[in-house]
Parts: C-alpha cells; sequence; structure tokens
C-alpha cells in the first residue's frame, strides 16, 4: 500500500484528492493535510469584499465530504518538510510520513516587499477570505466617508483577474450605494498595457478592457511600480519602457485593494534543491520534482516562467482550470508509477478558461495553452458571463461535496469547445 499525502486544500488539492484517489483505488491511501478545516471558494473573494457574499456561501467543511470517498484528513500547519526522510512536520512537532507527496499549497502573499502594504499596512486584499473579510470592513468605511478608491496590482504579480474583477466590482457597489460620483476609482497595475493580464494579452483583451474602464470613468497607471504606501497615500513611479522612471505620483486614497506579489510557503521554500530562488516548486513536464521523484506539485506554488520581460515584473498566472489540468496529470502519473508501476506520461495541457466579474456584466477568455503561442485565443463580454460567474461557484462547491472532479457532462462539455486536460504524444487528451 502507498500513502499518497496531498498539502493544501485549495481550488487544485481538493480536486487532486479526489482524483487521486479515484485513479489509486482503494488498495492505497491518500490524506489530506491542511492548517484550516474548511475548504474555501476563493474565486468569490471579490463578493465577499464587497458585502455580496457571506462566509458561509463559499466555504464547507473538508473532511465531512473527503471521508465519503474514503480519504483521510488531518487539520495542522506544517512548518517543514522532510524529503529524504518523507515527513511532514506540523506546528505541534508532529510527523506525517508520506511515501508520495503532492504539494498544492498556493502562494505566500509578499506583501512585505512593499512598504506599507497589505491588511497589515494601508491597503486591502482579496487573496485571502480573511482578507476579503477585512476589505469589506474597510469598503463599509469608504461607504461612510467617501472620497479616492486605488485598486490594481503591485509589482511582481501574477494574478491580474481579480485585481480587474474587483476594480469593476467596486463600481458597481458604489453605484448601488448612489455615492459613485464621490469616490474616484485609479487603476495602478504593474502590466505595461491594459489587458495584458501577465499572458501578453488574450485576444482584444486590451481594447475591451480599456473601453470598460472607460464606460465606467476609471482611470489607470500602466507600468507602476508601488514605492511605497503610507496611511491614505500612495507613493507610485511610472516606468517608460526602458525601465527608467517617466513619472512619479503621490496619489490620496480612502480605500486600496491591490493584489501583492506571490512567493513560496516557507516549509516548501526552505526544501533545499525542490524550488526556485522565489520559492516556487521546480518541476519537470509531468509535474514532478526533478530532485525528489515521489514528490509531484501543481497550482499557484509551482514555478513558470514570465511570459515575456516587461518594463515592471510580472509574473504568470496560474488559472483555475490550468491548474486543474495539472491535478488530473499528477493522478495519472502517480497511477502510472504506483500502480502500473512504469514512468509518468501525463502532460497537463495548461488551457485557461476564466470568468471575471464586472458586477453587472462580466469578460471570459480562452487561452489555449495559457503559454503562448497559442492555438485558439478568445474574448468575449456580456452579461451572460455575470451569470456564468455566479453558476459556476455553485457549481464547484457541488462538485466539491459530492467529490466528482470532472463530471461527466463537463467533460463532454469542454470537450465539444476542443478543451481537453491532459496533452499526451503531442495531441490533447
Amino acid at each position: 500500500m502507498a500513502k499518497v499525502v496531498v498539502l493544501g486544500a485549495g481550488t487544485g488539492g481538493m480536486p487532486a484528492a479526489y482524483e487521486v484517489k479515484e485513479a489509486l483505488g482503494k488498495d492505497h491511501e491518500v490524506l489530506m493535510v491542511n492548517e484550516r478545516e474548511e475548504f474555501r471558494f476563493v474565486p468569490s473573494n471579490p463578493w465577499v469584499a464587497v458585502g455580496w457574499r457571506e462566509s458561509s456561501a463559499v466555504t464547507m467543511p473538508i473532511e465531512k465530504y473527503l471521508n465519503k470517498k474514503n480519504i483521510g484528513f488531518k487539520c495542522a500547519r506544517i512548518d517543514k518538510i522532510d524529503p529524504h526522510a518523507n515527513v511532514l512536520i506540523s506546528s505541534e512537532g508532529e510527523e506525517i510520513s508520506y511515501d508520495y507527496l503532492i504539494i498544492a499549497t498556493g502562494p505566500r502573499l509578499a506583501f512585505d516587499a512593499i512598504e506599507g502594504a497589505g491588511p497589515d499596512g494601508f491597503t486591502q486584499s482579496v487573496c485571502t477570505l480573511d482578507h476579503a473579510q477585512h476589505c469589506y470592513n474597510d469598503f463599509e468605511k469608504l461607504v461612510a466617508n467617501p472620497g479616492p478608491a486605488i485598486v490594481g496590482a503591485f509589482q511582481g504579480a501574477s494574478c491580474f483577474g481579480p485585481a480587474y474583477e474587483y476594480a469593476f466590482i467596486l463600481d458597481k457597489a458604489l453605484r448601488d450605494a448612489k455615492i459613485r460620483h464621490k469616490v474616484p476609482i485609479t487603476y495602478v497595475t504593474s502590466e505595461p498595457y491594459i489587458g495584458h493580464l501577465g499572458l501578453g494579452g488574450v485576444g482584444d483583451s486590451k481594447s475591451m478592457l480599456e473601453s470598460e474602464l472607460r464606460n465606467r470613468n476609471i482611470k489607470w497607471i500602466c507600468n507602476a511600480r508601488v514605492d511605497k504606501v503610507t496611511d491614505g497615500v500612495m507613493h507610485i513611479s511610472e516606468l517608460n519602457r526602458k525601465g527608467e522612471v517617466d513619472f512619479t505620483y503621490e496619489e490620496a486614497f480612502n480605500h486600496s485593494m491591490l493584489i501583492p506579489p506571490f512567493g513560496g510557503v516557507p516549509a516548501v521554500a526552505n526544501v533545499e534543491g525542490l524550488c526556485n530562488p522565489k520559492g516556487f516548486v521546480i518541476t519537470d513536464e509531468h509535474q514532478r520534482s526533478p530532485k525528489y521523484p515521489n514528490i509531484f506539485s501543481g497550482g499557484v506554488c509551482v514555478a513558470i516562467p514570465p511570459v515575456e520581460s516587461t518594463p515592471v515584473p510580472t509574473g504568470t498566472p496560474k488559472t483555475g482550470y490550468m491548474i486543474e489540468t495539472m491535478m488530473t496529470a499528477i493522478a495519472h502519473n502517480l497511477k502510472s508509477v504506483i500502480v502500473d508501476n512504469k514512468p509518468p506520461t501525463a502532460k497537463g495541457t495548461w488551457h485557461a478558461i476564466c470568468l471575471a466579474d464586472m458586477g453587472d456584466t462580466g469578460a471570459a477568455f480562452v487561452a489555449m495553452p495559457q503559454i503562448p503561442p497559442r492555438n485558439v485565443t478568445w474574448f468575449k463580454q456580456g452579461k451572460w458571463v455575470h451569470l456564468a460567474k455566479i453558476a459556476f461557484e455553485k457549481y464547484f462547491m457541488r462538485k466539491m461535496k459530492t467529490g466528482t472532479s470532472e463530471p461527466v457532462y463537463e467533460k463532454y462539455v469542454l470537450k465539444a469547445l476542443g478543451i481537453e486536460r491532459l496533452e499526451q504524444d503531442g495531441h490533447d487528451k
């Protein structure tokens, strides 16, 4: 019997546990380890941040649903990984052994890279549920005391979708409160242009997102490096294409939400030879660590180089479906290694499907694969995306409760669109 431990119960780790258990069967053990007892659906955080969602609607107990599929659960914060002894060591000093480890921890939020950034400083975040709830408290203060707002992404950020979402959602929430005219909004981003998204743009994302910002009277500053944040003031340098400072700004704000740069969580980053200098796990094309063959990894914690060099550093996002393709590949590869005694062959397609809510409309894009050059790029806008995002939240939560990572109807609908999870021998599978 092999024991597979999944570290991290996020939007990658939960599907991974279900898929690996299904692939390996009853003869092998799967154990989920997570520092909290509940699963949290991160894509809904921008809604929580303006009071459109209660936390209870986007969380669920982990153990109850994993146990239905005979998957074990351990609530523990892991402070150290000993890859030579195949052991995780918790904050309580407990040792959790494994034969194979799947790292799906998500990122460390590197607010410390910018003076005054983050909920412990002067800016808000929607990267975690706790941060989103904190942001909502600050949003309520804005409603009570209207003034300028700044939304966007710090230098080094690699997750731009939620920043755009929050800018548009904030606009709608303020219009609903009938105080939008009292709150000038500025979008500040490290992207070289609006709609870059860390991907070099997708289809017509530049002109469509620029148009939407103009229609909502949201100004923007691109190639923006935030030098520091003080109480109510953001100090910004705008760089030119040579990386030289062109303009400087001291933008006042009553409310701000900027996505931080990501890094690796310490327990993972501190394992010698496992990660790159930023703490992201280095994997081969099969999501396997080259140094530790019994360690696999997928999701935001994986090392992916930037799509292109930009004047202000930007990272490559790991979108939800891209992460799911990684986890499907890991499940297939563990079956090959453990059950079939063969080397891994499965590769995730890394296709990107993104639904971004804009409050009363939305934008959707498909990039196949996510990293260029691409076979397909598609970017559309409309109210249907807003409705689809609401439906997807309920759909994904149901998937996690039923323990079905890819229901048959999802598989065949996406297949009809030419979107599949695995690539093998140069072809999607």
